[in-house]
């Protein structure tokens, strides 16, 4: 068996055509979707881009018990699983997050790996004196820091320097290692391929051929990267600049693409090799007032992604779709189940495998969201956000790796921090307790705040857009009873319980309390 799995960050379901999609061309997406099965009902797990990837290499979902962070020394990886399987995987990445202090132990479970250098705020090129006053001309004020430190954007200007033309940019160098390796490999067998690409997210860059399709009547600064906020003083042409930067990047994706299904054509690998297409969320450009993807409740255009998957046995289900509810953590079982690897007793996905042949439910609803904020739940009818009923309320870190996004842990933080479990996925182990500050401004959001934050109710029958909320009591019990059980299941903290305003199951402590 052979396998291409292309993960792109921020490609949101809705810029598709083969879903849909009407602002952006994307004939390459739809060769793909031709040629595979077409998930319709595919949904993230946790929220955002480390914890996703933790969730498709451990297969099940890590949000109510830990925010953004590492593999833990407990996880199963996909990786190592199919190493010690025999299979050779190789992993080509621009997604510079894994080589953060709160994205490590994932690229080291592969046999080898490729890391492309610039994307966003990768400190990648070392430039002492920096052109601010330039800079200030040359970008919206709104993307201009006034001092360089990790979370700048003066990093990724400072990269910019050093992208000039086509084959500088990451996508571009992405495509030309993953060729390498097809190059190097393709006669091989028993091996996989995982192409990770950064883009589309954020900063929205791309050559000028991609961007003349999309024009606005804006005329002012470079502007696009968007800040994670409501629409405030944006005009509608700066909204449309930020789309059509969008729509020019997603159209660079889909040119790389078709570069790859060219190459699947001159090589005649279609008979003896899968592909495995998807993203770890989506993005708001302006959709229900807001920019970003982690502020905010998490609407469709964020949470409901897209996934296609060829597999040569399924050939003839060629751009057939798929109605059944699956989510980001049925991506590793999927992946042994090409190889015939025993899926760990701790997994919590589905492998996909069966519903290629046919249409068929894997789950009855699955739960979505983001550390310390909403869960979310969805039976594929319907959408129900639960918020905190206080947000202010305890939030605890379980984990044995204790790094934030770009930092370790700091000595304060670990006052108040006790010890709990052992949960019934880490192997005997106990973790540290630790309570969060993901408010802070060294936290997740930075000093930010979850906005809101309200239990709404939507029916995608009728209402797909997710614009009115609705009330059906006997529809939220059910949702809530739903989510509960799931949450059970995953074994999630009494303090996750305790904050949502739910019974806390027996046996389940939470802390501070006899219960």
């Amino acid at each position: 068996m052979k396998t291409v799995f292309l993960l792109f960050d921020s490609l949101a379901r809705h810029a598709l055509e083969c879903y849909g999609g009407t602002a952006v061309k994307t004939p390459n997406f739809n060769r793909l979707a031709a040629r595979g099965v077409r998930f319709d009902s595919h949904y993230v797990g946790s929220m955002p881009c480390m914890p996703a990837r933790r969730d498709m290499q451990t297969g099940r979902l890590n949000f109510l018990h830990r925010s953004w962070g590492p593999l833990e020394p407990f996880d199963d990886s996909y990786a190592t699983i199919l190493g010690a399987h025999g299979v050779y995987t190789h992993m080509v990445t621009d997604h510079y997050h894994y080589f953060e202090d709160g994205g490590v132990c994932y690229n080291q479970r592969f046999s080898s790996y490729d890391f492309v250098r610039g994307q966003e705020k990768d400190r990648w090129k070392p430039l002492v004196d920096l052109p601010i006053d330039r800079w200030r001309e040359t970008y919206h004020p709104m993307q201009v820091d006034p001092d360089r430190n990790e979370n700048s954007k003066l990093i990724n200007y400072t990269n910019r320097e050093f992208i000039r033309e086509e084959e500088d940019y990451p996508i571009a160098r992405n495509f030309k290692h993953a060729f390498d390796f097809l190059d190097l490999n393709r006669e091989s067998d028993n091996w996989l391929l995982q192409l990770e690409c950064y883009d589309p997210h954020e900063p929205f860059t791309a050559p000028e051929r991609f961007r003349k399709d999309y024009p606005t009547g804006y005329e002012g600064p470079i502007l696009d990267c968007p800040r994670y906020d409501r629409l405030s003083d944006e005009s509608p042409e700066e909204v449309a600049e930020m789309r059509a930067n969008y729509a020019a990047l997603v159209a660079m994706c889909d040119e790389y693409v078709g570069r790859l299904l060219d190459y699947f054509d001159e090589h005649d690998m279609w008979k003896d090799t899968a592909i495995i297409m998807t993203s770890d969320h989506g993005f708001l450009i302006g959709e229900h007032d807001w920019f970003g993807k982690n502020r905010m409740p998490f609407f469709n255009e964020i949470c409901n992604t897209p996934l296609i998957v060829y597999h040569p046995d399924f050939a003839d289900h060629g751009g057939e779709s798929r109605s059944a509810l699956t989510q980001a953590t049925d991506i590793m079982p999927t992946l042994l189940g090409l190889y015939g690897a025993e899926v760990p007793a701790d997994v919590q996905g589905y492998s996909l495998l069966d519903i290629l042949e046919e249409d068929k439910p894997v789950r009855e609803a699955c739960i979505y969201g983001m550390f310390g904020a909403a869960v979310n739940v969805t039976d594929g009818r319907y959408t129900y956000f639960r918020y905190p009923q206080d947000m202010a309320a305890p939030v605890y870190e379980h984990t044995l790796m204790p790094t934030h996004l770009r930092s370790r842990f700091g000595v304060h933080e670990f006052d108040g921090m006790d010890f709990a479990g052992p949960f019934d996925f880490t192997k005997g182990a106990r973790v540290m307790r630790i309570p969060s500050r993901m408010g802070a401004k060294d936290g997740l959001l930075k000093g930010a705040t979850i906005e809101d934050a309200r239990n709404v109710l939507y029916d995608l029958a009728s209402d797909p857009g997710q614009e009115h909320p609705i009330t059906d009591e006997a529809a939220e019990k059910r949702l809530v009873g739903l989510m509960s059980d799931l949450m059970r299941k995953l074994d999630a903290p009494g303090a996750v319980f305790r904050r949502l305003g739910l019974p806390v199951p027996e046996g389940i402590s939470v802390p501070g309390t006899a219960a």
